[in-house]
Protein backbone atom coordinates (compact mmCIF):
# COMPACT_ATOMS: atom_id res chain seq x y z
CA UNK A 1 0.00 0.00 0.00
CA UNK A 2 1.50 3.49 -0.86
CA UNK A 3 1.84 4.82 2.58
CA UNK A 4 4.77 6.87 1.74
CA UNK A 5 4.46 10.65 1.54
CA UNK A 6 5.65 11.91 -1.84
CA UNK A 7 8.66 14.78 -0.91
CA UNK A 8 6.66 17.50 -1.25
CA UNK A 9 3.91 16.40 1.12
CA UNK A 10 6.91 16.39 4.33
CA UNK A 11 7.31 20.63 3.29
CA UNK A 12 4.17 22.07 5.10
CA UNK A 13 5.29 19.84 7.70
CA UNK A 14 9.00 21.73 8.10
CA UNK A 15 7.21 24.47 10.69
CA UNK A 16 6.98 21.69 13.38
CA UNK A 17 11.22 20.95 13.29
CA UNK A 18 13.30 22.24 15.97
CA UNK A 19 16.88 22.24 15.55
CA UNK A 20 19.95 22.89 17.16
CA UNK A 21 23.36 23.50 15.44
CA UNK A 22 26.49 24.13 16.96
CA UNK A 23 29.62 25.10 15.75
CA UNK A 24 31.80 27.91 14.05
CA UNK A 25 29.90 31.29 13.31
CA UNK A 26 31.43 33.64 11.13
CA UNK A 27 30.15 37.27 9.42
CA UNK A 28 30.54 37.27 6.04
CA UNK A 29 30.32 40.56 3.82
CA UNK A 30 30.22 41.16 0.21
CA UNK A 31 31.71 43.98 -2.11
CA UNK A 32 29.78 44.27 -5.23
CA UNK A 33 31.20 46.37 -7.91
CA UNK A 34 32.19 46.72 -11.68
CA UNK A 35 35.61 46.18 -13.65
CA UNK A 36 36.04 47.78 -16.92
CA UNK A 37 40.16 48.72 -16.22
CA UNK A 38 43.16 47.10 -15.37
CA UNK A 39 45.51 48.40 -12.93
CA UNK A 40 48.33 50.48 -14.05
CA UNK A 41 50.03 49.29 -10.88
CA UNK A 42 50.05 45.70 -11.82
CA UNK A 43 47.85 43.11 -13.95
CA UNK A 44 44.97 43.03 -11.96
CA UNK A 45 41.38 43.99 -12.26
CA UNK A 46 40.18 47.28 -10.49
CA UNK A 47 36.84 46.71 -9.00
CA UNK A 48 34.69 50.04 -9.17
CA UNK A 49 32.69 49.64 -5.28
CA UNK A 50 28.99 49.93 -6.17
CA UNK A 51 27.50 48.53 -2.90
CA UNK A 52 28.56 46.29 0.16
CA UNK A 53 25.72 43.43 1.95
CA UNK A 54 26.93 41.50 5.26
CA UNK A 55 25.38 37.90 6.09
CA UNK A 56 26.00 35.51 8.62
CA UNK A 57 27.74 32.45 7.79
CA UNK A 58 29.49 29.45 9.08
CA UNK A 59 26.96 27.48 11.25
CA UNK A 60 25.12 30.94 11.64
CA UNK A 61 23.80 30.08 7.32
CA UNK A 62 23.26 26.78 8.73
CA UNK A 63 20.70 28.15 11.26
CA UNK A 64 19.61 30.41 8.96
CA UNK A 65 18.98 28.04 6.23
CA UNK A 66 16.82 25.98 9.06
CA UNK A 67 14.86 29.10 9.63
CA UNK A 68 13.91 29.73 6.10
CA UNK A 69 12.61 26.51 5.62
CA UNK A 70 10.07 27.44 8.38
CA UNK A 71 11.63 25.54 11.12
CA UNK A 72 13.15 26.76 14.75
CA UNK A 73 16.47 26.85 14.73
CA UNK A 74 18.90 26.84 17.68
CA UNK A 75 22.56 28.81 17.77
CA UNK A 76 25.43 27.74 20.19
CA UNK A 77 27.99 29.25 18.83
CA UNK A 78 31.22 31.48 20.33
CA UNK A 79 31.73 35.21 18.68
CA UNK A 80 34.53 37.71 19.68
CA UNK A 81 34.45 41.02 22.17
CA UNK A 82 33.89 43.53 18.55
CA UNK A 83 32.07 44.80 16.49
CA UNK A 84 31.84 41.82 14.23
CA UNK A 85 30.56 39.72 16.74
CA UNK A 86 27.85 42.11 17.74
CA UNK A 87 26.52 42.53 14.05
CA UNK A 88 26.34 38.97 14.18
CA UNK A 89 23.97 39.22 16.90
CA UNK A 90 22.29 41.85 15.45
CA UNK A 91 21.43 40.21 12.13
CA UNK A 92 20.30 37.18 14.54
CA UNK A 93 17.95 38.87 16.18
CA UNK A 94 15.86 40.40 12.83
CA UNK A 95 15.17 36.64 12.57
CA UNK A 96 12.30 35.01 14.89
CA UNK A 97 13.18 31.67 14.03
CA UNK A 98 16.67 31.59 15.39
CA UNK A 99 17.28 31.30 18.95
CA UNK A 100 20.87 32.64 19.46
CA UNK A 101 23.06 31.66 22.16
CA UNK A 102 26.41 33.29 21.29
CA UNK A 103 29.11 33.12 23.87
CA UNK A 104 31.47 35.89 24.22
CA UNK A 105 35.56 35.05 23.95
CA UNK A 106 37.35 38.39 24.74
CA UNK A 107 40.67 36.43 23.95
CA UNK A 108 39.63 35.78 19.71
CA UNK A 109 38.20 37.71 17.28
CA UNK A 110 35.48 36.97 15.07
CA UNK A 111 35.95 35.14 12.21
CA UNK A 112 35.01 37.91 9.17
CA UNK A 113 35.55 36.60 5.16
CA UNK A 114 35.03 39.37 2.59
CA UNK A 115 34.09 38.35 -0.87
CA UNK A 116 34.45 41.13 -3.57
CA UNK A 117 32.45 40.41 -6.92
CA UNK A 118 31.42 41.84 -10.02
CA UNK A 119 29.53 40.44 -12.45
CA UNK A 120 28.08 37.81 -10.91
CA UNK A 121 31.29 36.20 -9.98
CA UNK A 122 34.17 36.12 -7.29
CA UNK A 123 37.58 38.53 -7.74
CA UNK A 124 39.09 37.84 -4.47
CA UNK A 125 38.12 36.53 -1.06
CA UNK A 126 39.76 37.96 1.94
CA UNK A 127 39.93 36.35 5.71
CA UNK A 128 40.21 37.81 9.08
CA UNK A 129 40.25 35.14 11.86
CA UNK A 130 42.59 33.39 14.75
CA UNK A 131 42.06 30.30 15.89
CA UNK A 132 44.32 30.87 19.11
CA UNK A 133 42.59 32.42 22.45
CA UNK A 134 41.01 28.72 22.28
CA UNK A 135 40.74 27.73 26.70
CA UNK A 136 38.91 25.04 28.09
CA UNK A 137 37.08 27.06 30.12
CA UNK A 138 35.17 28.26 26.59
CA UNK A 139 34.67 24.23 26.22
CA UNK A 140 33.19 23.75 29.42
CA UNK A 141 30.76 26.51 28.58
CA UNK A 142 29.39 25.13 25.05
CA UNK A 143 29.10 21.53 26.54
CA UNK A 144 27.11 23.40 29.69
CA UNK A 145 24.64 25.44 27.60
CA UNK A 146 24.39 22.43 25.09
CA UNK A 147 22.91 20.69 27.98
CA UNK A 148 20.69 23.41 28.88
CA UNK A 149 19.13 23.66 25.51
CA UNK A 150 18.60 19.57 25.47
CA UNK A 151 16.58 20.08 28.36
CA UNK A 152 14.53 22.87 27.63
CA UNK A 153 13.35 21.58 24.40
CA UNK A 154 12.14 19.18 21.91
CA UNK A 155 14.95 18.83 19.42
CA UNK A 156 14.62 16.40 15.72
CA UNK A 157 18.06 16.75 15.16
CA UNK A 158 21.48 18.19 16.26
CA UNK A 159 23.83 19.63 13.51
CA UNK A 160 27.51 19.92 14.53
CA UNK A 161 28.56 22.68 11.69
CA UNK A 162 32.49 22.50 11.42
CA UNK A 163 34.37 25.10 10.35
CA UNK A 164 37.82 24.45 12.05
CA UNK A 165 37.58 27.44 13.57
CA UNK A 166 38.23 26.08 17.34
CA UNK A 167 34.36 25.94 18.88
CA UNK A 168 34.07 21.79 17.95
CA UNK A 169 37.08 20.18 19.70
CA UNK A 170 37.60 16.57 20.02
CA UNK A 171 36.16 17.40 23.42
CA UNK A 172 32.86 19.23 22.31
CA UNK A 173 32.13 17.07 19.77
CA UNK A 174 32.50 13.63 22.00
CA UNK A 175 30.70 15.18 24.12
CA UNK A 176 28.19 15.99 22.10
CA UNK A 177 27.51 12.83 20.67
CA UNK A 178 27.80 11.09 23.82
CA UNK A 179 24.91 13.12 24.83
CA UNK A 180 22.55 13.03 21.97
CA UNK A 181 23.07 9.29 21.57
CA UNK A 182 21.75 9.36 25.30
CA UNK A 183 18.94 11.49 24.25
CA UNK A 184 18.23 9.08 20.74
CA UNK A 185 18.59 12.51 18.83
CA UNK A 186 20.42 12.21 15.25
CA UNK A 187 23.64 13.97 15.15
CA UNK A 188 24.16 15.25 11.32
CA UNK A 189 28.11 16.52 10.73
CA UNK A 190 29.48 18.93 8.41
CA UNK A 191 33.03 18.04 8.97
CA UNK A 192 36.49 19.49 8.39
CA UNK A 193 40.17 18.69 8.71
CA UNK A 194 41.62 15.35 8.03
CA UNK A 195 40.40 13.43 11.23
CA UNK A 196 37.60 12.20 11.14
CA UNK A 197 37.81 9.88 13.97
CA UNK A 198 37.15 12.68 16.64
CA UNK A 199 33.06 12.62 14.81
CA UNK A 200 32.91 8.96 15.86
CA UNK A 201 29.32 8.05 16.96
CA UNK A 202 27.21 10.56 14.78
CA UNK A 203 24.90 9.38 12.46
CA UNK A 204 25.31 11.23 9.21
CA UNK A 205 29.13 13.14 8.05
CA UNK A 206 28.46 15.46 4.61
CA UNK A 207 31.88 16.31 2.98
CA UNK A 208 32.10 17.66 -0.13
CA UNK A 209 34.52 15.65 -2.18
CA UNK A 210 37.87 17.08 -1.21
CA UNK A 211 37.24 16.86 2.14
CA UNK A 212 36.57 13.52 1.76
CA UNK A 213 39.94 12.76 -0.54
CA UNK A 214 42.10 14.37 2.28
CA UNK A 215 40.03 12.16 4.84
CA UNK A 216 40.70 8.89 3.85
CA UNK A 217 44.01 9.64 1.35
CA UNK A 218 41.89 7.71 -1.89
CA UNK A 219 40.98 9.50 -5.44
CA UNK A 220 37.77 10.63 -6.25
CA UNK A 221 38.00 10.30 -9.82
CA UNK A 222 34.62 8.20 -10.38
CA UNK A 223 31.18 7.35 -8.26
CA UNK A 224 32.97 3.96 -7.39
CA UNK A 225 36.12 5.17 -5.93
CA UNK A 226 33.56 7.83 -3.92
CA UNK A 227 31.80 4.68 -2.75
CA UNK A 228 35.06 3.15 -1.59
CA UNK A 229 36.12 6.13 0.48
CA UNK A 230 32.98 6.14 2.10
CA UNK A 231 32.95 2.67 3.00
CA UNK A 232 36.08 3.36 4.55
CA UNK A 233 35.26 6.44 6.11
CA UNK A 234 32.06 4.44 7.56
CA UNK A 235 34.45 1.87 8.62
CA UNK A 236 36.69 3.79 10.58
CA UNK A 237 34.17 6.07 12.29
CA UNK A 238 30.90 4.06 12.75
CA UNK A 239 28.72 6.39 11.62
CA UNK A 240 26.16 4.61 9.43
CA UNK A 241 25.58 7.06 6.34
CA UNK A 242 27.86 9.57 4.41
CA UNK A 243 26.41 12.31 2.18
CA UNK A 244 29.64 13.25 -0.62
CA UNK A 245 28.56 16.70 -1.95
CA UNK A 246 29.92 16.49 -5.23
CA UNK A 247 30.15 20.01 -7.44
CA UNK A 248 28.41 19.90 -10.27
CA UNK A 249 28.61 16.10 -10.50
CA UNK A 250 25.73 16.11 -7.73
CA UNK A 251 25.61 14.48 -4.33
CA UNK A 252 25.92 10.51 -3.80
CA UNK A 253 24.79 8.67 -0.44
CA UNK A 254 26.13 5.86 1.11
CA UNK A 255 24.78 3.78 3.71
CA UNK A 256 25.68 0.59 5.77
CA UNK A 257 22.24 -0.97 5.44
CA UNK A 258 21.50 0.05 1.68
CA UNK A 259 22.71 0.60 -1.98
CA UNK A 260 24.95 3.89 -2.91
CA UNK A 261 22.10 6.44 -4.06
CA UNK A 262 23.67 8.94 -6.66
CA UNK A 263 22.20 12.47 -7.20
CA UNK A 264 22.84 14.46 -10.24
CA UNK A 265 23.34 18.24 -9.95
CA UNK A 266 20.41 19.87 -10.87
CA UNK A 267 21.90 23.96 -11.21
CA UNK A 268 21.43 24.94 -14.34
CA UNK A 269 23.87 28.16 -13.84
CA UNK A 270 26.46 27.91 -11.31
CA UNK A 271 27.49 31.29 -9.69
CA UNK A 272 28.50 31.31 -5.69
CA UNK A 273 29.13 27.85 -3.79
CA UNK A 274 29.70 29.51 -1.07
CA UNK A 275 27.10 28.24 1.80
CA UNK A 276 25.88 25.47 -0.45
CA UNK A 277 27.34 22.80 2.35
CA UNK A 278 25.37 24.72 4.85
CA UNK A 279 22.21 24.58 2.59
CA UNK A 280 22.65 20.85 2.31
CA UNK A 281 22.93 20.29 5.96
CA UNK A 282 20.21 22.28 7.01
CA UNK A 283 17.41 20.74 4.93
CA UNK A 284 19.03 16.83 5.36
CA UNK A 285 18.64 17.44 9.02
CA UNK A 286 15.43 19.02 8.91
CA UNK A 287 13.69 16.58 6.68
CA UNK A 288 15.41 13.83 9.43
CA UNK A 289 14.28 15.77 12.71
CA UNK A 290 10.57 14.89 10.85
CA UNK A 291 11.16 11.45 10.03
CA UNK A 292 11.75 11.58 6.45
CA UNK A 293 14.27 8.12 5.33
CA UNK A 294 17.41 9.50 4.93
CA UNK A 295 17.20 8.80 0.84
CA UNK A 296 14.35 11.29 0.34
CA UNK A 297 16.05 13.83 2.91
CA UNK A 298 18.83 13.97 0.70
CA UNK A 299 16.81 14.04 -2.62
CA UNK A 300 15.32 17.41 -1.04
CA UNK A 301 18.87 18.39 -0.02
CA UNK A 302 19.60 17.99 -3.79
CA UNK A 303 17.18 20.52 -5.10
CA UNK A 304 17.91 22.78 -2.41
CA UNK A 305 21.78 22.95 -3.57
CA UNK A 306 20.76 23.17 -7.24
CA UNK A 307 18.87 26.24 -5.71
CA UNK A 308 21.20 27.99 -3.28
CA UNK A 309 24.21 27.73 -6.29
CA UNK A 310 22.57 29.97 -8.27
CA UNK A 311 22.34 32.63 -6.42
CA UNK A 312 25.46 34.56 -5.56
CA UNK A 313 26.92 35.51 -1.85
CA UNK A 314 25.47 33.34 1.56
CA UNK A 315 22.25 32.65 0.47
CA UNK A 316 19.16 30.59 1.96
CA UNK A 317 16.66 28.50 0.24
CA UNK A 318 13.08 29.22 1.23
CA UNK A 319 10.01 26.69 1.46
CA UNK A 320 8.60 28.64 -1.16
CA UNK A 321 11.55 27.91 -3.00
CA UNK A 322 11.79 24.57 -3.09
CA UNK A 323 7.63 23.98 -3.73
CA UNK A 324 8.23 26.09 -6.95
CA UNK A 325 11.00 24.07 -7.64
CA UNK A 326 9.50 20.93 -6.99
CA UNK A 327 6.31 22.01 -8.92
CA UNK A 328 7.95 23.56 -12.04
CA UNK A 329 9.95 20.40 -12.15
CA UNK A 330 6.81 18.28 -12.47
CA UNK A 331 5.30 20.92 -14.92
CA UNK A 332 8.11 20.71 -17.02
CA UNK A 333 8.13 16.70 -17.23
CA UNK A 334 3.83 16.82 -16.95
CA UNK A 335 4.77 13.00 -16.08
CA UNK A 336 4.53 11.66 -19.70
CA UNK A 337 8.00 9.89 -20.48
CA UNK A 338 9.91 8.16 -23.55
CA UNK A 339 10.80 4.34 -22.92
CA UNK A 340 14.54 6.18 -21.85
CA UNK A 341 13.72 8.54 -19.11
CA UNK A 342 11.14 6.28 -17.77
CA UNK A 343 13.84 3.58 -17.25
CA UNK A 344 15.86 6.67 -15.61
CA UNK A 345 13.29 6.87 -13.25
CA UNK A 346 11.96 4.08 -12.19
CA UNK A 347 15.74 3.27 -11.39
CA UNK A 348 16.07 6.19 -9.05
CA UNK A 349 12.57 4.94 -7.46
CA UNK A 350 13.80 1.53 -6.89
CA UNK A 351 16.76 2.75 -5.39
CA UNK A 352 14.44 4.43 -3.21
CA UNK A 353 12.67 0.85 -2.34
CA UNK A 354 9.74 2.14 -4.11
CA UNK A 355 7.51 -1.04 -5.30
CA UNK A 356 6.13 0.24 -8.60
CA UNK A 357 2.82 -0.72 -9.77
CA UNK A 358 1.79 -1.02 -13.75
CA UNK A 359 -1.57 -0.84 -15.78
CA UNK A 360 -2.73 -0.01 -19.10
CA UNK A 361 -5.32 0.70 -21.52
CA UNK A 362 -6.93 3.39 -24.28
CA UNK A 363 -8.49 5.61 -21.66
CA UNK A 364 -10.21 7.62 -24.41
CA UNK A 365 -13.29 9.15 -22.17
CA UNK A 366 -12.03 8.89 -18.75
CA UNK A 367 -15.15 8.11 -16.38
CA UNK A 368 -15.34 7.21 -12.55
CA UNK A 369 -14.45 3.18 -13.52
CA UNK A 370 -11.08 4.60 -14.31
CA UNK A 371 -10.66 7.00 -10.74
CA UNK A 372 -11.58 3.55 -9.12
CA UNK A 373 -9.04 1.40 -11.06
CA UNK A 374 -6.52 4.08 -10.21
CA UNK A 375 -7.21 4.20 -6.77
CA UNK A 376 -7.59 0.70 -6.11
CA UNK A 377 -4.02 0.51 -7.78
CA UNK A 378 -1.91 3.26 -6.25
CA UNK A 379 -2.82 2.04 -2.96
CA UNK A 380 -0.76 -1.42 -3.96
CA UNK A 381 2.46 0.20 -4.78
CA UNK A 382 4.43 3.16 -4.52
CA UNK A 383 4.43 4.49 -7.62
CA UNK A 384 2.25 3.95 -10.53
CA UNK A 385 2.86 4.36 -13.84
CA UNK A 386 0.62 4.25 -16.59
CA UNK A 387 0.61 2.51 -20.50
CA UNK A 388 -1.54 4.10 -23.20
CA UNK A 389 -2.24 2.80 -26.26
CA UNK A 390 -0.98 5.17 -29.52
CA UNK A 391 -3.69 6.14 -31.59
CA UNK A 392 -2.71 3.78 -34.62
CA UNK A 393 -2.99 1.00 -31.70
CA UNK A 394 -6.43 2.20 -30.76
CA UNK A 395 -7.76 2.23 -34.42
CA UNK A 396 -6.51 -1.18 -34.68
CA UNK A 397 -8.29 -2.05 -31.47
CA UNK A 398 -11.31 -0.20 -31.39
CA UNK A 399 -12.08 0.75 -34.91
CA UNK A 400 -11.49 3.76 -37.71
CA UNK A 401 -13.57 6.44 -35.29
CA UNK A 402 -11.16 5.78 -32.59
CA UNK A 403 -9.93 7.48 -30.46
CA UNK A 404 -11.92 10.34 -29.69
CA UNK A 405 -9.12 12.35 -28.06
CA UNK A 406 -5.42 11.89 -29.18
CA UNK A 407 -2.78 10.02 -27.65
CA UNK A 408 -1.41 13.68 -26.01
CA UNK A 409 -4.49 14.29 -24.48
CA UNK A 410 -5.28 11.42 -23.04
CA UNK A 411 -1.33 11.01 -21.63
CA UNK A 412 -1.85 14.81 -20.19
CA UNK A 413 -5.01 14.04 -18.65
CA UNK A 414 -3.87 10.92 -17.20
CA UNK A 415 -0.93 12.54 -16.02
CA UNK A 416 -2.37 15.19 -14.17
CA UNK A 417 -3.91 12.80 -11.80
CA UNK A 418 -2.45 12.82 -8.14
CA UNK A 419 -2.14 9.26 -7.92
CA UNK A 420 -0.48 8.62 -11.23
CA UNK A 421 3.06 8.97 -11.28
CA UNK A 422 4.26 8.34 -15.06
CA UNK A 423 2.30 7.60 -18.18
CA UNK A 424 4.06 6.45 -21.47
CA UNK A 425 2.76 5.76 -24.68
CA UNK A 426 2.76 2.51 -26.36
CA UNK A 427 2.51 1.25 -30.42
CA UNK A 428 1.86 -2.11 -29.68
CA UNK A 429 -1.55 -4.00 -29.24
CA UNK A 430 -0.42 -5.51 -26.40
CA UNK A 431 2.09 -3.63 -23.52
CA UNK A 432 4.22 -7.09 -22.92
CA UNK A 433 7.31 -5.50 -24.83
CA UNK A 434 6.57 -2.59 -22.21
CA UNK A 435 5.89 -5.07 -18.98
CA UNK A 436 9.22 -6.29 -19.76
CA UNK A 437 11.08 -3.50 -20.01
CA UNK A 438 9.55 -2.39 -17.19
CA UNK A 439 9.29 -5.37 -14.91
CA UNK A 440 6.43 -3.89 -12.18
CA UNK A 441 5.90 -5.26 -8.94
CA UNK A 442 2.93 -5.22 -9.27
CA UNK A 443 0.82 -5.97 -12.66
CA UNK A 444 -3.25 -4.07 -12.31
CA UNK A 445 -5.63 -4.86 -14.27
CA UNK A 446 -9.54 -5.28 -13.84
CA UNK A 447 -11.80 -7.64 -12.64
CA UNK A 448 -13.46 -8.34 -15.92
CA UNK A 449 -10.15 -10.39 -16.79
CA UNK A 450 -9.45 -13.75 -15.80
CA UNK A 451 -5.87 -14.00 -14.44
CA UNK A 452 -4.56 -16.35 -17.33
CA UNK A 453 -6.12 -13.71 -19.74
CA UNK A 454 -4.24 -10.77 -18.16
CA UNK A 455 -1.11 -9.81 -20.98
CA UNK A 456 2.02 -9.95 -18.91
CA UNK A 457 0.78 -11.82 -16.04
CA UNK A 458 3.15 -15.17 -16.74
CA UNK A 459 6.51 -12.78 -16.86
CA UNK A 460 5.41 -11.02 -14.20
CA UNK A 461 4.68 -13.66 -11.90
CA UNK A 462 8.22 -15.44 -12.85
CA UNK A 463 9.90 -12.58 -10.92
CA UNK A 464 7.70 -13.24 -8.07
CA UNK A 465 5.78 -10.18 -9.12
CA UNK A 466 1.97 -9.72 -8.23
CA UNK A 467 -0.76 -9.71 -10.10
CA UNK A 468 -4.48 -7.41 -8.93
CA UNK A 469 -7.33 -7.61 -11.08
CA UNK A 470 -8.97 -4.58 -9.55
CA UNK A 471 -13.12 -4.13 -8.58
CA UNK A 472 -15.27 -2.66 -11.42
CA UNK A 473 -17.75 0.06 -11.13
CA UNK A 474 -20.75 -0.87 -12.71
CA UNK A 475 -22.61 1.10 -15.04
CA UNK A 476 -18.99 2.22 -16.60
CA UNK A 477 -18.04 1.82 -20.01
CA UNK A 478 -16.01 4.20 -22.54
CA UNK A 479 -17.91 1.94 -25.64
CA UNK A 480 -21.04 2.81 -23.81
CA UNK A 481 -20.38 6.36 -23.19
CA UNK A 482 -18.87 7.43 -26.56
CA UNK A 483 -22.44 5.17 -28.11
CA UNK A 484 -24.74 7.29 -25.62
CA UNK A 485 -22.93 10.77 -26.78
CA UNK A 486 -23.37 9.74 -30.68
CA UNK A 487 -27.26 8.78 -29.73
Amino acid sequence: MNTKKRIDDWLPLFNRANILCVGDVMLDQYVYGEVDRVSPEAPIPVLNVGKKERAIGGAGNVVCNIASLGSVGHLLAEVGHDEAGEEIGRLLKMNQKVVPKLLINSGKPTTQKTRFIADGQQLLRSDEESINGLTESISDKIITEFKSILDNNTLGAIVLSDYGKGVLTDYVITEIISISRLAKIPVIVDPKGNNFLKYTGADILTPNRRELAEATQMSMNDPEEIVEACNKLIEITGVNNVLVTRGSKGMSLISTDDKPFHLPALAREIYDVSGAGDTVVAVLATGLSLGMTIRDAATLANIAAGLVVSKVGTAVVKKSDLESSINSRRSALSNIYDKKNLIDQIAQWRSQNLKIGFTNGCFDVIHPGHISLFDQASARCDRLVIGVNSDSSVKRLKGLDRPIQDEISRSQILASLANVDAVIIFEDDTPIDLIQLIRPDVLIKGADYKLEEVVGAEFVQSYEGKIFLATLLDGFSTTDIINRLLN
